[in-house]
């Protein structure tokens, strides 16, 4: 949803479909490159249009233009929308009810990008909604109450308008409109108002292939802006984060002085909705600009200190592309996750104590590979360690993290990998230990300090034992690595350790071994 909250959400994620995995890690050593039912009339509460601009009482005040525009103008299609939305679609509409797609799903058709997931809002109210759909559909929250409704594996939220307009008398607000306004046009731009950005503000009839733009949403799209419905510092909005990292988009001055004003007050929000708000940041496609904008309005700090300490002491600019390991390496788990393809939060805490055991103790390429490779392997260390010596690629000798290379016996480069295991090992647990959180800016001048803990028991035990496998030298049990290229991101998305272990090791190989210096080794012999 994306309804106004008191509360701060710095949400992230979701930029770009994902792709296959490239060949099986086993072939790592050589080179490589990579890289609906039919719908029925339309309703007629759409029937009329409407241009008449927002009032207040009465009176006619200033505002964007009330636009309604055909979906197919965006090359909106009935296949862009799954079968699980349809269903609730159709059986909405079958009881008389109108039904709309709404929020951040019509944004994203709009921009050709894929929705994470797709909000639908009704004329009926949430009781007759759970009736509509008995035994698959529940009434969930209390401020802002939306049903859940079960389809398929798949939860469609839908929200009722009758909900926005609770304790307040719907015909005098009714009569309080301009006259050129039909109520239909009225009821859905009261709902607008309640939305965070204009952007989110945009309802999509299917049915009458018609996108209704009551706050402006459809220009701010063309100039990239993510502007609040109302002035920021009254309100301050939750998703700013998330959308503008997702999007590439950028903040209004006004937005952006309040995003840094009141970025400390996240430290103030439930343990379990920060590991969410970060999830959806790191988990979904664009986890390297939400961590450059994080850094950028000073709210890493308080996330992950340990990691906005390290961008601090490399003196890391915005405008650095490639030269940054934390952000490269991240760049690359992007480049196989999408909105509707996410990984599970093991991935990317891997990748987060991963670099910054790099970051404390640099190590020699083949030390990273083999190590990487031993992790996918469940622990085979001898057999990491043969596939990683005949690696004859050149490596991205621009990361400070990577020292000069050297040769190395099988029993010192064994050794120099457990050891790499255990600290990251110690990493991780410092990252989720509060002293330890609330020193890691303490060499940086004026620095906030936060001893803000989200990372949870369960997945910190999760990375753990991954490492002890690796640092031990025991190979879990029954532990099976990939013997295909392929990513099963169903299996990703739930945390399985060899789907986690693949991709983790695919990100590293990206990151040492980029295609660009295969490239310029081609060139070169």
């Amino acid at each position: 949803m994306a309804l106004r909250s008191p509360e701060l959400r710095w949400l992230g994620a979701l930029t770009r479909p994902g792709r296959l995995a490239p060949s099986q890690l086993a072939a790592l050593a050589s080179p490589r490159r990579r890289r609906g039912a039919p719908s029925p009339s339309p309703s007629p509460s759409d029937s009329t249009p409407s241009t008449a601009p927002a009032t207040n009482g009465g009176v006619e005040t200033e505002g964007p233009e009330w636009k309604k525009v055909s979906a197919k103008r965006f090359g909106i299609k009935e296949s862009m929308i799954p079968a699980e939305a349809w269903n609730v679609l159709h059986r909405l509409r079958s009881r008389g009810y109108d039904v709309y797609l709404v929020g951040g799903c019509v944004r994203d058709l709009i921009m050709k990008k894929i929705p994470k997931d797709f909000d639908i809002i009704t004329t009926a109210d949430l009781r007759q909604v759970k009736d509509t759909f008995s035994g698959s559909a529940v009434i969930v929250g209390r401020r802002f109450p939306i049903c859940h409704v079960h389809d398929n594996n798949s939860i469609v939220e839908v929200s009722s308008f009758n909900t926005y307009a609770k304790g307040s008398n719907s015909s005098q607000i009714y009569s309080s409109k301009s006259q050129n306004c039909s109520k239909n046009d009225f009821v859905r731009w009261k709902n607008c108002q309640g939305r965070d950005f204009t952007i989110n503000g945009l309802m999509f009839n299917p049915y009458s292939e018609k996108i209704y733009d009551y706050l402006g949403g459809i220009e701010d799209i063309k100039k990239a802006k993510v502007r609040t419905v109302i002035p920021a510092g009254t309100s301050f909005q939750e998703d700013c984060g998330r959308i503008a990292a997702r999007l590439g988009f950028t903040f209004p001055k006004e937005t952006a002085y309040y995003v840094r004003t009141l970025g400390s007050s996240v430290a103030r929000l439930d343990k379990g909705r920060i590991l969410m708000e970060v999830n959806y940041m790191l988990a979904y496609g664009s986890a390297e600009a939400s961590l450059r904008l994080l850094w950028r309005f000073g709210i890493l700090e308080h996330l992950l200190p340990f990691q906005a300490a390290y961008l601090s002491s490399t003196r890391f600019k915005r405008k650095d592309k490639g030269t940054n390991m934390l952000l490269v390496l991240f760049s690359k788990l992007d480049s196989f996750l999408a909105p509707n393809r996410p990984c599970h939060n093991s991935l990317w805490i891997s990748i987060l104590a991963f670099h910054e055991a790099l970051a404390r103790q640099p190590r020699d390429p083949l030390v990273v590979a083999t190590f990487a490779l031993a992790f996918y392997l469940g622990g085979d260390i001898s057999l990491a360690v043969d596939i990683g010596k005949s690696i004859s690629r050149q490596h991205d000798a621009g990361f400070r993290e990577l020292l000069e290379p050297q040769v190395w016996n099988d029993k010192h480069l064994i050794d120099e990998v457990q050891g790499f295991a255990a600290l990251m090992k110690r990493a991780l647990t410092e990252m989720t230990d509060e002293y330890y959180v609330a020193n890691a800016m303490a060499k940086i001048p004026q620095a906030p300090s936060s001893d803000l803990v989200f990372i949870p028991l369960q997945a910190y035990m999760k990375v753990v034992k991954l490492i002890e496998c690796v640092q031990y030298g025991k190979k879990e049990r029954r532990y099976e690595p990939k013997s295909d290229g392929n990513i099963n991101y169903h299996n990703l998305s739930y945390g399985t350790n060899a789907e986690v272990t693949n991709v983790f090791a695919l990100v590293v190989f990206d990151t040492l071994y980029p295609s660009n210096m295969e490239d310029q080794h081609d060139s070169g012999s």
